[in-house]
């Protein structure tokens, strides 16, 4: 692979080569954190969550936790209106 210089735009962004994209399999937006080192700046690709994916995980859960306990519905508002007077 050859070295290729990359210039930074008026607005601060990079533009990654090609070649890089493409052997590194990099995709439009993908997320990367940049990380100041001695010899300068380093952006290591990081794989963001996906919250909805997570967030019904969770609540099917909770929802299979409340099952084996006999937790109702009434017991949460229950619970939330103890919650709210203190």
């Amino acid at each position: 692979m050859e070295t290729e210089f990359v210039k930074m735009s008026p607005k601060g962004q990079l533009v990654v080569p090609q070649e890089i994209r493409e052997s590194e399999d990099f995709e439009p937006g993908d997320r990367f954190i940049a990380m100041s080192i001695k010899e300068g700046i380093l952006f290591k690709k990081v794989e963001m969550p996906d919250l909805k994916k997570e967030f019904n995980k969770l609540s099917k859960e909770i929802r299979s936790q409340f099952k084996k306990q006999k937790i109702t519905s009434k017991d949460v508002s229950e619970a939330v209106r103890w919650a709210r007077r203190r």
